[in-house]
């Protein structure tokens, strides 16, 4: 056994605190080291060279690297040790940066020690270490791309300009999200409308794309280049290969309802299409509210229908689909300010608004017609009320974080009173102005110079006051109370996950971070992977971000799918569980704890007290398996372990450290 220790500096990250010559002179005079030494940046070329000469001239059959974090570098060193004719995985990694230097930074002796203890373990646990080989799996030639607002959207487009088949799931009537609600977007102030419609309708009409919409995704199994998906069709009760959309139905509908679309501030059909651009341009029947299927006396939409598309019959229908790679774009909801907020109105009063609500009525498509009004009397506001940050960066009664688009819609807002209300009068509370984007800095303080009023602090209460809104709050400038007697007040409410995207994230076989936001494989590195290999995020399901940030994470994870299916077979990890057969004892616990399904049930047969005998045993599909070792761990009988962290290796490692 001969293995070689090689200790960075990172430049001051590692070497500012821990003494690195020291660790690396303490290092060789481990069992099996025949080789040690520090080195400044061993990530850069010249240390990757340096490790690779070294595994030659020394004839090294092991290395360890003590280092910053695996998930940063570890397949750096593993190529590295490739290319000089070593198995990749005869390499371990030892984090003395995030470990050591970072966490005891006042304590330099101390992380120094430790920092020697841990190389000592990952040598104890190097010489003990087997060569593993990769695998290789077909792909599906197919995308799935999960949600059809603007990041759906584009990451369909993409990949399907790229040539290859993708088909989009949309839960709504319509794609486009809620970017198509929009009526201008910052800080060009370009119509909404206009930059996504032409989209929709690309989607449509793209030879690779499959559009099914009012559709949801159930189940989801496999592994990455080949799941099986569960699409489940929600009836439509319109039949749309026979509907030509000519509009007759929902024109003679009697039932109306609150239009979702137009955030309740308007109203629809019972048979409708969401908006007039909407993609499919075919309307769908809301079961709810329709007259006949709750059973009453009706049927209007089928006898004006010439087309004979009305199905009052039509059901629920499921279909299975192969694919290579899933994109999630679920996009998010707003945080629901009633129940928080009760000092607000509790959403009684109905002159308080969103800046969604808010962005309906200044739409020319919205319910009216562009005009602003208020909700109450239609009346036309001169005192507007921006309150921003309403669930945000909130602990007490939101979320700590940034919504990070508020600032800047709400800046748009006040321009468009300014400009669309004259001798109008508008007042921005806020706690900080974050305006990071390319002109966006300019485009707040043209919304200043127009003559919005901006007010450091909180509002602590809002009420009626005759016909109008008492807005009370502090201006923590100077160091007042403020009273402002407003006609409308709109809030610019927190941006939060989709409903049940907890549940939609265990469906696809991924986790959320503490918010609830699907969770990334590395913020920096892999910002929209998933730790389930083959699934990809897009959009503000991953976190609060604005347009532009989702476009480009689109095209981004768009980049990572083709990549995927331009290979007709992928290699799998190695380092994956593996079950001895003859311990297992068939108690399939392993299957309840494992997060990705990766445990099957297996029957095998063997000689057993002189006869021949059938017995169950959890098998491990290589596929899926992303090498967690909750199976190890959970394993009563000792049958799994973790090829690369078996238990004899994880059981050296700390002998090494308690015989010191």
């Amino acid at each position: 056994m001969r293995i070689g220790v090689f200790v960075c500096w990172c430049g001051s990250n590692i070497g500012g605190v821990v003494n690195v010559p020291r660790v690396a002179a303490q290092a060789a005079h481990f069992p099996y080291v025949v080789y040690s030494v520090d080195y400044k940046y061993t990530c850069s070329e010249p240390g990757q060279n340096m490790i690779a000469n070294a595994i030659k001239e020394y004839n090294l059959n092991r290395v360890v690297v003590a280092s910053c974090s695996p998930r940063l570098h570890e397949s750096t060193f593993r190529s590295t040790i490739s290319r000089a004719g070593l198995n990749p995985y005869l390499l371990e990694m030892v984090n003395i940066r995030e470990q050591c230097s970072w966490v005891h930074a006042n304590e330099p002796d101390q992380a120094t020690a430790k920092a020697i203890d841990l190389v000592r373990m990952a040598v104890a646990k190097a010489a003990r270490l087997e060569p593993l080989f990769e695998s290789s799996i077909p792909v599906t030639k197919k995308a799935l791309v999960i949600g059809g607002g603007i990041a759906g959207i584009q990451t369909a487009l993409d990949i399907a300009d790229a040539g290859h088949k993708v088909l989009l799931v949309e839960r709504e009537p319509t794609i486009g999200g809620k970017m198509v609600m929009l009526d201008k977007t910052f800080p060009t102030l370009d119509c909404s409308a206009c930059i996504s419609t032409p989209k929709m309708v690309a989607v449509a009409q793209h030879p690779n794309i499959e559009l099914l919409t009012c559709a949801e995704v159930t189940e989801v199994s496999g592994y990455i280049g080949n799941f099986t998906v569960l699409v489940k069709q929600k009836a439509r009760y319109v039949d749309h290969s026979k509907c030509t959309g000519c509009g007759t139905c929902w024109e003679k509908c009697p039932k109306k309802v609150s239009s979702e679309f137009n955030q309740n501030m308007g109203e629809r059909k019972a048979i409708y299409i969401p908006f007039p651009q909407a993609v499919p341009n075919k309307p769908c029947i809301d079961a709810d509210n329709c007259r006949l299927l709750n059973g009453q006396k009706c049927g209007v939409c089928a006898r004006v229908c010439a087309a004979q598309a009305i199905n009052y019959e039509d059901q629920d229908a499921y279909r299975q689909v192969e694919v290579g790679a899933i994109v999630v774009a679920t996009g998010y909801d707003l945080f629901d300010w009633a129940k928080a907020y009760g000092e607000y109105g509790y959403g009684k009063l109905v002159d308080v608004i969103t800046g969604l609500q808010f962005e309906r009525l200044v739409n020319a498509s919205g319910p009216t017609d562009g005009k602003i009004m208020r909700p109450s009397d239609g009346k036309e506001p001169q005192n507007v009320v921006f309150i921003k940050c309403v669930g945000s960066r909130d602990e007490a009664k939101g979320k700590a974080y940034c919504s990070r688009a508020c600032c800047m819609y709400t800046a748009k807002h006040a321009h468009q009173v300014l400009e669309k209300i004259p001798g109008s009068r508008v007042f921005v509370f806020y706690m900080d102005v974050r305006a990071p984007g390319k002109a966006y800095e300019e485009f707040y303080q043209r919304t200043v110079n127009e003559g919005a009023r901006y007010i450091r602090g909180r509002v602590s209460k809002i009420s009626r006051k005759g016909g109008k809104l008492l807005v009370k709050g502090a201006d923590t400038l100077l160091g007042a109370q403020v009273e402002i007697e407003a006609d409308l007040v709109v809030l610019a409410t927190a941006m939060v996950p989709a409903q049940c995207s907890r549940e939609f994230a265990r469906t696809v076989g991924f986790t959320t971070d503490q918010d609830g936001f699907f969770q990334e494989a590395h913020p920096k590195l892999r910002p929209v992977e998933t730790t389930t290999a083959g699934i990809f995020l897009a959009g503000c399901c991953q976190g609060p971000k604005d347009i532009p940030d989702t476009v480009a994470q689109a095209g981004a994870a768009a980049v990572k799918v083709c990549t995927l299916l331009a290979k007709k077979h992928i290699a799998t990890n190695p380092m994956i569980a593996r079950v001895n057969e003859s311990l297992c004892q068939g108690c399939l616990l392993c299957r309840d704890v494992c997060p990705f399904k990766a445990i099957e049930m297996k029957a095998i047969t063997g000689p057993a007290q002189g006869r021949t005998t059938q017995k169950t045993v959890a098998q491990v599909n290589n596929g899926l398996c992303q090498g967690c070792g909750s199976c190890a761990a959970s394993c009563r009988s000792g049958a799994i372990d973790l090829q690369g962290f078996s238990n004899e290796q994880i059981e050296s490692a700390i002998q090494t450290l308690l015989e010191k």
